[in-house]
């Protein structure tokens, strides 16, 4: 079964206007006192997508996820009675952070330092020599972060008390997000990149397919561009309150490589067998602040870009799968999908991480978006009006 593909016809730059036409300052890109706000504003009171079911299959199962930019350790367990709860992976005692373990399994968590030990629930279990402190066990509990799936998915909230559910967070996505086969997958594979640039920089790149022409000309190998739409741009953009989606394009008269043929025939006898159609113009969902989902079944992956400081970002691109490998074809067909990812986007890293020095030369005081880099736009906006709403709210603390 496939999916209908429709002639390219472009968004009209006339219903991309209302998000501004002004150039967009280099300052937000460069400037650690921004970087600062933006933590504050965005960071530490967005939900964040963290994970997926899949990396905590039973009970007993953690993770633990590093957050530079809150300077914040998360821990996330799957308790004895299935049920999932974050905490900061910080020791009540003295601070010491508890787990190391990127991931395991364990039933309670002793602190390396003086071995206070919480139980999965984040209760204080047991303590060396407690009777001689001067608090009860029930106040030194593990510190919880708020956590709520959608689609598979884990996310959290660093916000003591969240202002909205996750459901409110994601909108209409959220019912799109369980629809998807990231839902239902149980098994993933992954890998994580560093970059010299800022988060937003970086976000950017991969929203905008204004450079695939010329970045990715032999990787895409004419998948996404065509003598009709020789740049991949998006058929349509929606914008979804912080969110935004674009409906990709997929060139018609396409003709993979006989390597390659392999591969996306394997991934496209998988999603038929889920019940998901294999081809066809896929939506690509861009969740505010820093996560991106292909709603493809063909390419089932997701791409979260992690600020590390104002010109360091770690990203991790994930694909899914429902089950382990059942065949040396389905093998290959995966590790082929994930390479070849890989290879695109090692194509990226050398312009951003020059458009990164170029912003901080000093040469120029803003960027320009043509109307296709219509979700750019948003994206600033929309990072720019929290941090705005930010400092004016300090500033009536103040008054």
């Amino acid at each position: 079964m496939t999916v209908p593909l429709r002639p390219f016809e472009p968004v009209g730059s006339d219903q991309l206007v209302e998000l501004g036409t002004q150039p967009i300052p280099v300052t937000p890109y460069c400037d650690p006192g921004y970087f600062d706000l933006e933590r504050d504003a965005i960071f530490r009171r967005c939900w964040l997508h963290v994970g997926h079911l899949a990396d905590l299959p039973e009970p007993g199962s953690y993770i633990v996820r590093e957050l530079e930019i809150a300077s914040a350790s998360i821990l996330i367990v799957r308790g004895k009675d299935g049920v999932i709860r974050a905490f900061h992976n910080v020791c009540t005692h003295r601070g010491t952070q508890l787990v190391a373990q990127e991931s395991g399994r364990a039933s309670k968590f002793s602190c390396p330092y003086h071995s206070w030990t919480f139980n999965d629930r984040g209760d204080l279990h047991a303590a060396p020599d407690f009777n001689r402190f001067f608090v009860e066990k029930a106040d030194c509990s593990l510190k919880k972060v708020a956590v709520e799936i959608c689609g598979g998915l884990i996310y959290i909230n660093l916000d003591a008390k969240p202002n909205q559910s996750l459901a409110e967070f994601l909108g209409p996505l959220k019912e799109q997000l369980d629809s998807l086969p990231c839902a239902t997958a149980t098994a993933f594979a992954e890998y994580h990149y560093e970059i010299d640039a800022n988060w937003k920089l970086v976000y950017d790149n991969f929203q905008e397919h204004y450079h695939l022409r010329f970045i990715h000309a032999k990787s895409s190998g004419g998948a996404g561009t065509g003598p009709s739409n020789p740049f991949g741009y998006a058929t349509k953009f929606e914008f979804i309150g912080p969110h935004r989606k674009e409906e990709t394009w997929f060139n018609p008269d396409f003709q993979p490589a006989h390597v390659q043929g392999i591969a996306m025939n394997a991934l496209a006898s998988d999603a038929i067998k889920q019940g998901f159609p294999p081809l066809g113009n896929a939506e690509y969902l861009c969740m505010f602040p820093n996560f991106f989902m292909f709603t493809s079944s063909f390419f089932p992956f997701s791409h979260t870009v992690f600020p590390v400081g104002p010109r360091k970002t770690r990203g991790v691109f994930r694909f899914y799968w429902q089950g382990e490998d059942d065949s040396a074809s389905q093998r290959f067909a995966r590790e082929y999908s994930l390479a070849a990812m890989r290879d695109v986007h090692a194509e990226d890293r050398a312009v951003i991480e020059a458009g990164q020095r170029g912003m901080c030369s000093g040469a120029i005081k803003h960027i320009h978006f043509q109307a296709q880099e219509a979700l750019c736009r948003h994206f600033f906006n929309t990072v720019d009006a929290a941090v705005q709403a930010y400092v004016a709210e300090n500033r009536e603390r103040r008054v």
